[in-house]
């Protein structure tokens, strides 16, 4: 495809969310986008309209999904993503910025709470058709720093799993990152140096 996939993955609190912010104002001032093409910002769950009905039953702490429901969910929802949002964009060579896609699921459901790790690999494949992302900037933060940066109220379902929940998710992260080469983003600077960080890993992967 002609577009440009970039993902943005961490846990919550990392920061990541608000470096997506960020990048959505420079991006497209960095020289680094080609003439005319425009830049998508998205995230998962969530990203398209049928997103929008299922995010709020993946995160509704009332809700007791099964976790293997919860996968079959989380797929779908990157189907329709891919299919309907991020495919078409990057086919008419605009860039796509996602904040999450397929690497939380295997953190979340695999590390975090034990699903197979092969089935959802296989379900990765099957949702979303074998596109990978061009860069994946993995925003490391400890996890004890990550929850001392969330404001006090209320959590969706992740957001309260519990600190242990966290760090084995926040193991899946590293792991994953290590095995599929992501760009690690120290998420611990001060925000200027993170946000320089994100803007130097996008001149490396993409600068010609």
């Amino acid at each position: 495809m002609a577009g440009r996939f970039l993902v943005m993955e961490g846990i919550d609190g990392s920061g990541k969310s608000s470096q997506v912010e960020r990048l959505r104002h420079w991006l497209p001032r960095s020289g680094l986008m080609p003439p005319g093409a425009k830049l998508l910002v998205t995230r998962e769950p969530g990203g398209t309209q049928v997103g929008e009905q299922v995010c709020p039953i993946l995160l509704n702490p009332r809700l007791a999904v099964h976790r293997r429901a919860e996968l079959l969910l989380f797929a779908a929802d990157r189907a329709q993503h891919v299919e309907a949002k991020i495919c078409p964009a990057l086919r008419e060579g605009h860039w796509v910025l996602s904040d999450r896609f397929s690497g939380s699921t295997v953190a979340y459901q695999g590390y975090g709470q034990g699903c197979d790790l092969e089935l959802i690999h296989t379900l990765e494949q099957v949702a979303t058709g074998g596109l990978t992302p061009d860069l994946t900037l993995w925003f490391d933060l400890p996890p004890q720093q990550a929850r001392a940066r969330k404001p006090p109220g209320r959590q969706d379902r992740f957001e309260g799993a519990g600190l242990e929940f966290t760090q084995r998710v926040a193991q899946g992260f590293q792991r994953l990152a290590m095995e599929r080469g992501w760009w690690r983003i120290p998420a611990g600077e001060p925000r200027g140096a993170v946000e320089a960080a994100v803007q130097a890993a996008c001149h490396s992967a993409f600068a010609t």
